[in-house]
């Protein structure tokens, strides 16, 4: 070995080798905190050889690593904790309204929703026809409605009026249930934008801390090089 590399007068605080030295002031301050706390003995102005600074650069390089996946298991857990935490808000509008209806509103909205369909329909064509036919020939000897059929007439105005406002309210209500489905859209939107948007800011923080570590790592592999030209060229 090149008597340049040795230091008699000089020993590593780490293993106590006494070649391939270095001044302990020229390694990084975050490579000699973690020397510290593994061996609990580091001072600035002592020496460290190489194969120890090596293995240490590798072990800070290694934290790194390991605290930036970490940090991404950090924040899925944060992100399973807020769904624990917080209801959700998407929910069927109908449940609770329909919970809360008398049995009068429930019984006009099944009025309304027969009346608009084709059984109401053809049973109301069913029914005049069989009312005309009673009481044109079946009974001409004494009909109880005879042309111009005036009773027919009554009960179909009579219908018509109770019919109409029935359809009203159960039209009523369908604004009432349109208001509800738009409040909780409103309520899904902007919590979906929220959630957007803090998602947007967690992305910023990890790409900026993993810029921060890749710098970090850039410079240990650096330093690395310029120790490995140095040695390149006392070994010419």
């Amino acid at each position: 070995m090149s008597p340049k590399n040795r230091h008699p007068d000089k020993v590593c605080q780490i293993c106590g080798a006494t070649s391939e030295l270095q001044p302990a002031v020229m390694v990084r301050p975050v490579i000699g905190e973690l020397i510290r706390k593994a061996t609990g003995n580091w001072n600035e102005k002592g020496w460290v050889c190489d194969r120890d600074l090596r293995k240490f650069r590798h072990v800070y390089v290694e934290d790194l690593l390991e605290e930036e996946r970490g940090e991404l298991t950090l924040i899925e857990r944060e992100v399973l904790e807020s769904l624990r935490e917080h209801e959700t808000i998407s929910k069927n509008p109908e449940v609770d309204f329909e919970s809360a209806l008398t049995f009068g509103e429930r019984l006009s909205d099944r009025i309304a929703n027969f009346g608009g369909s084709w059984a109401f329909l053809i049973a109301f064509f069913l029914v005049i026809a069989a009312w005309i036919v009673v009481n044109s020939y079946l009974v001409m000897a004494r009909p109880f409605d005879p042309y111009p059929f005036i009773l027919l007439n009554l009960i179909l105005s009579c219908l018509a009026a109770v019919q109409a406002p029935i359809i009203m309210m159960s039209q009523n209500r369908q604004e009432d249930r349109d208001r509800i489905r738009a409040s909780n859209d409103y309520q899904v939107n902007l919590k979906a934008e929220l959630e957007i948007r803090h998602l947007h800011q967690k992305l910023d923080h990890i790409m900026s801390k993993q810029w921060e570590r890749l710098v970090e790592i850039q410079e240990v592999q650096l330093e690395l090089i310029d120790e490995l030209r140095k040695k390149g060229r006392e070994k010419a």
